[in-house]
């Protein structure tokens, strides 16, 4: 079965971790620092930033798949999807403490809402109730 929403989300999330990581590498380059933070805290952000990301996105991006496999996603499950992954970049600019720092808290509240949503759906589901 193919799952255009997930295929999707996976490919933006991809990109996202791409550009997350090269935020860390040109930090790494401008100040000489190969392994570890060497105490500069840009770095020490960006690599929050990009670790953040891979610590929650598989799991939204699982529920996003059960829900779509079990045929349950419907028109709203892509948007979800879409608005996790723009509060992602909204997080990675807000890590850096400058004007976008709003960002951070942005990226954090979308996050934890996707992820209770997406786990309470997938628990509907589940059981039957959806």
């Amino acid at each position: 079965m193919l799952l255009p929403t997930t295929l999707s989300l996976t490919a933006a999330a991809a990109v996202i971790n791409f550009w997350l990581a090269i935020r860390c590498g040109q930090v790494r380059a401008k100040a000489k620092i190969s392994i570890g933070t060497g105490g500069n805290d840009l770095l020490e952000r960006r690599m929050r930033a990009q670790l953040n990301f891979v610590e929650n996105t598989p799991w939204v991006l699982l529920l996003i798949a059960g829900i779509e496999l079990a045929g349950k996603g419907g028109a709203w499950l892509a948007p979800v999807g879409a608005i996790y992954m723009a509060g992602r970049v909204a997080h990675g600019l807000g890590m850096d403490g400058t004007a976008l720092e709003k960002g951070r808290s942005i990226g954090t509240l979308t996050t934890m809402l996707a992820q209770l949503g997406l786990a309470v759906v997938a628990v509907l589901v589940a059981t039957g109730r959806m």
